[in-house]
């Protein structure tokens, strides 16, 4: 199996954008593509050019967070000879080799307002001049570009030019968070699961177990896609036995060896003692069902605790099933609150 760029997906609000998008693909306008991280910008910007017109010509992809300020113009706009220090020979820009195709600026949003202004008149007027030379030259291109920022604040701000989102934005696709595409998670973890079988050589494929399944389903994922992938991936390469793969570790920096006052970003690491009121109700008087379920909650906290929250560790611990702990965590909102996303 390659390892080849593809959109997946079959909820409906993934579908919806996918739509926007297709539509949006065989008009010759600019389209912004916002987003929070890994949620699979550059994805949609690749499909807005492959059902283009422009299909058969270069897709130039610039990162405009990945150069020095004083370096973007000349990326974007090509340079002569000599035209600053360095620049030994002149040097084509990112908008004459996306000429006839398209040009993907992802991180939009850290443009200097510099460039922002000869971005402006190049999607105007179709007009460029490399630094150092006073010959404009016709290029004929098609601007995606992508940000996860909110843009009319950064204008709001004076850090974005109005007049060149008033130029981007004839179309704006705005891409779902995983957690709102709960029906894709498991479609999307099958399909990393199985390239990544596949690269490590295995003859089968036995997918997820329930714990794991449970344990997919039920988190966040704030890093979205890549996220997912990443976690997916690693619980396939670190699986050695046979049958489904039942341990799923979020946060790859969640160690019992941890140094002392390092705290792990990811929810696997949260704690108990750190905010013990957001769990179990105040230790406050009240009837005899109300004070059962404050002791239930908050021994369920401390075994989770004791156990590091691993939750097939915990359920031995108290003599209970898997799901039997599961269905008592989610009662006392345990599981929402974000301290028991390990199972392994």
């Amino acid at each position: 199996m390659d390892r080849t760029s593809q959109v997946i997906g079959q909820s409906n609000v993934f579908l919806d954008v996918l739509e926007r998008a297709s539509r949006a693909a065989a008009l010759d306008r600019p389209v912004l593509v916002i987003g929070e991280r890994g949620t699979g910008k550059e994805l949609v910007a690749e499909r807005l050019h492959r059902l283009s017109p422009r299909w058969d010509h270069p897709l130039v992809v610039m990162n405009c967070a990945a150069l020095p300020e004083t370096l973007i113009e000349a990326e974007l706009f090509g340079h002569e000879a000599g035209a600053f220090t360095g620049a030994t020979k002149a040097r084509v820009g990112r908008f004459e080799e996306a000429d006839g195709g398209t040009l993907f600026l992802d991180e939009l949003g850290t443009l200097s307002m510099g460039a922002q202004e000869r971005l402006l008149r190049a999607v105007e007027y179709g007009e460029i001049t490399r630094i150092g030379s006073s010959r404009p030259m016709r290029v004929d291109v098609r601007i995606v570009a992508a940000t996860n920022e909110h843009l009319p604040a950064k204008v709001e701000r004076h850090q974005f030019r109005a007049d060149l989102l008033d130029r981007l934005s004839f179309e704006v696709v705005t891409l779902p968070p995983l957690r709102a595409r709960p029906g894709d998670v498991m479609v999307l973890a099958d399909h990393f699961g199985r390239r990544m079988a596949a690269e490590l050589g295995r003859d089968a494929w036995a997918g997820f177990g329930r714990h794991a399944i449970d344990a997919l389903v039920d988190y966040q994922w704030p890093g979205n896609v890549r996220e997912l992938r990443n976690v997916v991936e690693r619980a396939v390469y670190r699986w050695e036995q046979a049958g489904p793969i039942e341990h799923i570790e979020f946060d790859p920096f969640h160690s019992p060896y941890q140094p002392a006052g390092i705290a792990s970003a990811a929810p696997v690491a949260a704690t108990v003692a750190e905010a013990p009121a957001a769990h179990c109700p105040p230790a406050t008087s009240g009837d005899f069902k109300t004070r059962i379920a404050r002791f239930e909650c908050e021994l369920l906290e401390k075994a989770l605790a004791e156990n590091r929250f691993n939750q097939r560790a915990t359920a031995e611990a108290l003599g209970l099933s898997y799901d039997q702990l599961r269905h008592a965590l989610k009662r006392h909102g345990l599981i929402s609150a974000g301290v028991s996303e390990s199972v392994a």
